[in-house]
């Protein structure tokens, strides 16, 4: 598992966050957001103080069974429980709008940063797999919530801990020195001890959070692919993986829990001693008559908030050790997408050339262990030359290494690649994509929304024959899961038609043959053809049955093992 460790490197990548937040466009509402609560600590602070006071003299007054002053403190004493209350609700609504102001910024940035090409497909190579970097999903959705609001909540309990300081360290001194530097030692000690028992807890949630979300992801696995499973029965092995990741769960919080136990031992006792040491201490002045009683109260709450101040880490270590794990995962997550935003120096030129598609002297190997798939492969295939790429069972690596060498999705290997621009030539992959979405949106791209008339595309679909694909979307702008509504066979004619609206100069097909059987790849074949569409296609070693190669094709590149090729004419 990859870990960067949050040093000098780490840091500059949470600073450059919060800097290109502060200088983004909801920026200067944030920074008046964060001024307000600035303004509302303070506020509070100083009601605390004079809280203090009208309590000291509250206590005192009933100590003295004088009816008047207890009856104008009570008074007192309930106006400034109204204005903190007041303060207290007003600083929790600023603080919560500029937690969600800071979530929306940073959760756009790094969907963004997530969704630039080629971050999310680089992201899933071997190199950036074996880093042991995963879930990006759930990094960028909980982590990035936990972190934006866990880091406001401890800015302004940190900052509230330091006007507190300032504020109460008087008080406690006018009453008793030796009392406050109780309070500062106490504080000091417990921390130290709190960070050597609750160590261990900030590898122990980061593992948490990666064996979480991996027993979620493949409790999804589970629902995404129901019908595969239930017709090839793989319940029992899917069972067995799912309980080994539960019990990883279980095994890891139960080492958690064990650390929050020896911990809680400490906190809670330390928790209760800040209750009776102010007492302990003051309690014979007040006897021997130094004090009044009201004192006594009033120390107790001013060694309570200063010690609570000072005692950040006890009180918060396990929130700490958690957001730590966050702010980690949040790092690497960072770290990792920079990687793979980063040019990487490939053997494999490639350039571009509207008129044909060609390969000079290519050579692929394969990702996984270094394996020639394709060696020195020099062909030429001009616009109007109809393609079939084809061999045995076990080149089907080296069929796939040449469909995303020629997409420019490989980048193992030497030799050149020339193709079309990439507005001019199409990839149709074996299992056809459709995401979530509207027809318009799976049919034609952006560009072309208002320049592709609503009856070219009833036109196209008619011709497929699956108009009535319009009808069960329920129009061409009605939002659909095509996944759920659509058969892959249905799916593949729609990229067929979005295709046929593009119609770009080339096309490569990755294996039609899988959802479509060989009469309809045929009438599709013959369609892109009648468009002046140059086609590339990817397919078996032997013809199937209605199977048509001389129609279909003027020339055979056939795969071999060890990287041998063969490029024959049709005759």
């Amino acid at each position: 598992m990859l870990y960067l460790p949050i040093n000098e490197q780490g840091w500059g990548l949470i600073v450059d966050l919060i800097r290109n937040f502060a200088r983004s466009e909801v920026g200067t509402r944030a920074i008046g957001l964060a001024a307000l609560l600035i303004f509302f600590l303070f506020g509070i602070n100083g009601l605390n103080i004079v809280n203090s006071y009208v309590g000291r003299d509250f206590m005192t007054a009933i100590a003295d069974r004088n009816m008047a002053m207890y009856l104008k403190q009570a008074v007192i004493y309930v106006g400034v429980f109204a204005a903190s209350t007041v303060v207290s609700v007003l600083q929790r609504y600023a603080e919560e709008r500029l937690g969600l102001l800071w979530r929306g910024w940073m959760t756009r940035r790094f969907v963004e940063l997530y969704l630039q090409y080629p971050t999310y497909f680089r992201l899933n190579d071997a190199l950036l797999k074996q880093s042991g970097i995963e879930n990006f999903d759930q990094r960028i959705a909980d982590d990035v919530r936990v972190f934006t609001s866990t880091t406001l909540s401890f800015t302004l309990i940190l900052l509230n801990g330091v006007f507190t300081v300032v504020a109460f360290s008087g008080v406690l001194w006018t009453i008793s020195p030796h009392l406050f530097g109780i309070a500062v030692l106490y504080a000091v000690a417990g921390s130290c001890i709190a960070i050597v028992l609750g160590r261990p807890l900030v590898d122990l949630n980061y593992g948490q959070l990666d064996k979480e979300a991996s027993f979620r992801s493949s409790l999804i696995h589970v629902r995404e692919r129901a019908e595969s499973v239930a017709l090839l029965h793989r319940e029992e092995r899917l069972l067995a993986r799912l309980l080994r990741q539960f019990d990883e769960v279980v095994a890891n919080s139960w080492r958690i829990i064990a650390v929050n136990r020896n911990l809680g031992f400490f906190t809670t006792g330390y928790s209760y001693l800040v209750q009776i040491i102010p007492i302990l201490v003051v309690a014979p002045l007040f006897i021997a008559g130094s004090v009044e009683f009201g004192v006594v109260t009033q120390s107790a709450m001013a060694f309570a908030m200063l010690v609570g101040a000072f005692s950040f880490v006890i009180t918060q270590f396990q929130s700490l050790s958690s957001y730590a794990a966050v702010v980690e995962r949040l790092v690497n997550l960072w770290y990792v997408i920079q990687l793979a935003q980063t040019k990487t120096v490939s053997g494999i030129d490639v350039s571009e050339d509207d008129s044909r598609v060609a390969y000079e002297e290519l050579t692929l190997f394969s990702p996984a262990d270094g394996s020639v798939l394709v060696k020195d492969l020099s062909i030429s295939i001009p616009q109007g030359t109809r393609v079939l790429v084809t061999g045995p069972e076990d080149t089907t690596e080296a069929k796939e290494a040449l469909f995303k060498a020629t997409a420019g999705l490989l980048d193992t290997g030497t030799g050149r690649v020339i193709r079309p621009h990439l507005d001019q030539i199409l990839f149709l992959p074996e299992r056809p994509y459709m995401p979530p979405g509207s027809l318009r949106e799976a049919l034609i791209p952006d560009q072309a929304e208002t320049a592709i008339a609503d009856e070219t595309i009833t036109a196209t679909l008619r011709s497929l024959g699956i108009e009535n694909v319009l009808s069960r979307a329920g129009g061409l702008d009605a939002e659909q899961d095509w996944d759920d509504s659509l058969s892959l066979a249905e799916q593949q004619f729609i990229s067929f038609a979005r295709m046929l609206l593009i119609a770009p100069r080339f096309a490569f097909l990755d294996r039609p043959s899988t959802h479509l059987d060989p009469q309809e790849i045929r009438q599709l074949l013959r369609m892109l053809s009648d468009r002046n569409i140059t086609y590339l296609v990817i397919g078996r070693q032997e013809k199937q049955d209605g199977e048509d190669w001389s129609g279909s094709y003027d020339a055979i590149l056939e795969l071999y093992p060890q990287g041998r090729w063969k490029w024959s004419k049709m005759s």
